[in-house]
């Protein structure tokens, strides 16, 4: 499906999504990272993990990458928005098949762009 999210746009949750990740991965610009081979069904993001041990799956263009190492070019968030079938959300960023939008209630996350639509 192939979409096309300003930011500022309203959209609708036709797919509930559910976290996985309740301790989501953040980082800073700067900061360097490890990346495993871990295969994602999405392109575009690889596992990393920081000095503190922590993982989470980062967008591979907000990294300088060498190998199995990388350095954050942005700071970043990988906190993934739990949101049910009729949940109006605003989308600030699209990112590689996720978006980050915020709620009504003012939670902020990732939900994948096949799980709403525009309205």
């Amino acid at each position: 499906m192939s979409h096309t999210f300003r930011p500022g746009k309203m959209c609708r949750v036709v797919v509930a999504h559910q976290t996985p990740f309740p301790d989501p991965l953040v980082f800073r610009t700067g900061e360097t990272l490890k990346i495993s081979d871990r295969q994602s069904e999405w392109r575009g993001w690889v596992w990393c993990t920081n000095g503190a041990g922590k993982s989470g799956w980062v967008p591979e263009a907000y990294l300088d990458r060498t190998g199995d190492t990388g350095v954050a070019r942005r700071d970043y968030d990988a906190t993934e928005l739990t949101a049910a079938v009729g949940e109006e959300l605003t989308v600030y960023h699209e990112e590689s098949g996720w978006l980050w939008c915020s709620n009504q209630n003012g939670q902020n996350g990732w939900i994948p762009a096949d799980n709403v639509e525009l309205f």
